[in-house]
């Protein structure tokens, strides 16, 4: 008996891995959405290093590069240095990074010295669990389940990086683009033309939205990670679902962007993220796109 056959006979099975493989990578998550943008900063810092030294060498021209002092000298990525409390600089031992579990043994606070600990961590991997098993629940043990599981942790982590730091890694766009493209010679969500169209279409659209509103208004409406972000998810869907990811994310990104301005009175010319919207929207189109057409057309007719 294969492992499909095995969940097909036995959907407890099947929820429980989903459900456990969905907890670790949430708290994964979490280490990426903090990680990956001080690691890409690094970068940009050492690559700015890198051209202004040789323009002092090649000029001959005293520079000032004081800002790398702020950076510290161990190595950083994904898998070093170990996690730590910011406080007090504990590591953080394999027991309190049970996800959900340990948030609650240690109350929220650091086993060290007792510093609360964000409550977002926790949130963030009940949210990886509910969404991967919402997928589970509507795709059943398939193919297109183990792809719609993949593409939620994508769209949770790149929804965190956007909502925090008003950016969309290239890192994470563009191979959910690549995998969408690979997806299509299978194929499961789009055939290989939609996936391509998809892609090329996607990236079009935003990109001439934001050119048209640059000329008229002189102003940046969005960045190009959006559209990035759509056109994986053209690649992954197809071009057909375009409409339907355009329209509720702009929709929903209206009607949440006006409701902060009202209810905080925040600024109206400080920009609000677009990535999370169009990661909400693209989720919902990949389980209920077809519904949402119908209906959307039934309704137009």
């Amino acid at each position: 008996m294969t492992i499909v056959e095995l969940f097909q006979t036995n959907a407890v099975a099947f929820y429980g891995v989903v459900a456990f493989v969905s907890l670790m990578v949430g708290s994964f998550l979490n280490v990426v959405i903090h990680r990956l943008p001080i690691m890409m900063e690094r970068g940009w810092r050492d690559g700015v290093k890198e051209y202004l030294t040789d323009q002092q060498v090649d000029r001959k021209i005293p520079l000032n590069l004081e800002f790398q002092s702020e950076l510290p000298p161990e190595p950083f990525n994904i898998a070093v240095p170990r996690s730590r409390c910011p406080q007090c600089g504990n590591e953080i031992k394999a027991w309190q990074n049970i996800p959900i579990i340990s948030y609650l043994i240690l109350a929220g606070k650091c086993a060290g010295c007792t510093t609360a600990i964000s409550v977002r961590y926790p949130i963030v991997e009940f949210v990886t669990l509910i969404l991967s098993l919402v997928v589970a629940w509507n795709l059943g043990p398939t193919p297109a389940a183990l792809l719609g599981i993949i593409i939620t942790w994508f769209l949770v982590a790149m929804s965190m990086i956007d909502f925090d730091h008003q950016l969309l890694p290239d890192s994470m766009t563009l191979p959910l683009m690549w995998i969408g493209l690979i997806a299509a010679l299978i194929p499961i969500f789009a055939d290989l033309r939609s996936a391509v169209i998809g892609a090329a279409a996607g990236y079009m659209t935003l990109w001439s939205i934001y050119q048209l509103f640059k000329l008229i208004t002189g102003k940046e409406g969005m960045g190009y990670g959006d559209f990035k972000l759509l056109a994986a998810l053209g690649a992954l869907l197809g071009w057909q679902d375009l409409p339907i990811i355009i329209l509720l994310s702009s929709l929903v990104g209206a009607i949440v962007g006006l409701a902060i301005i009202a209810v905080t009175g925040r600024d109206k010319n400080i920009p609000i993220p677009f990535g999370p919207y169009l990661a909400a929207a693209g989720w919902i189109t990949m389980l209920w796109g077809d519904k949402l057409s119908n209906w959307y057309y039934n309704f137009l007719m």
